[in-house]
């Protein structure tokens, strides 16, 4: 009895050039997305500006009395123009919030600070005074807060900026952390999804002094 085998051949046919560019593409924009998500804080022991900022250490670390439950961003918002309308003057040393209120100029040190002391002053949480550059291609520091909560993140900016602005509005390309201080802890900023640890950021160069 003579059996016959019939081979029957698929043909998978491959990805044209086309669809092969296009998952290329999408492959890329994901892994940039990984690279510029949103900073993550890291807690450290130190930052290169602790020196300088001993002068206003006492008010970032400084309790608070009582919270205020009536603390809304329209206010927050009157105290950011009400120092955005000081006019600028750069200082070598980080002024007190008195100071601000008293002298004829501040620079972005003095009025993130005033408006740190204002928030926090009312049992604003979840604040940080941060340092890193305004712009990605910024060649000195710049200082604002970032306010966290319910509603989202917020980027309070009183030098340059006349109300606050939704962190996610701002672009990856601007804002951009450095360092961070919120009471009494000290942080570094790292990309999200990067593996960091102190010994990540030994070769960045920043500047020591606003």
């Amino acid at each position: 009895m003579e059996i016959i085998t019939t081979m029957i051949t698929i043909s998978i046919r491959p990805y044209t050039l086309r669809k092969a560019g296009l998952v290329g593409l999408i492959l890329f924009c994901l892994s940039c997305l990984s690279a510029f998500a949103q900073s993550n804080y890291i807690t450290v022991k130190s930052t290169p500006y602790d020196r300088q900022m001993v002068r206003i250490r006492p008010i970032l670390t400084s309790g608070v009395s009582h919270k205020d439950q009536s603390l809304s961003l329209g206010l927050v918002n009157n105290w950011i123009g009400n120092l955005r309308a000081i006019p600028y003057g750069f200082s070598m040393e980080w002024k007190t919030p008195s100071e601000v209120r008293s002298g004829a100029y501040a620079d972005c040190k003095g009025k993130a600070v005033a408006l740190y002391n204002a928030m926090h002053a009312r049992g604003a949480e979840n604040i940080r005074l941060v340092i890193g550059k305004r712009t990605s291609t910024s060649r000195k520091t710049h200082a604002w807060l970032e306010w966290t909560t319910s509603n989202g993140t917020y980027i309070l900016d009183p030098t340059i900026n006349w109300s606050a602005c939704r962190a996610e509005r701002t672009g990856r390309s601007s804002y951009i952390p450095l360092f961070a201080y919120a009471g009494s802890q000290k942080f570094r900023a790292a990309p999200a999804g990067m593996l960091a640890s102190n010994s990540s950021f030994a070769s960045q160069r920043v500047a020591s002094r606003l």
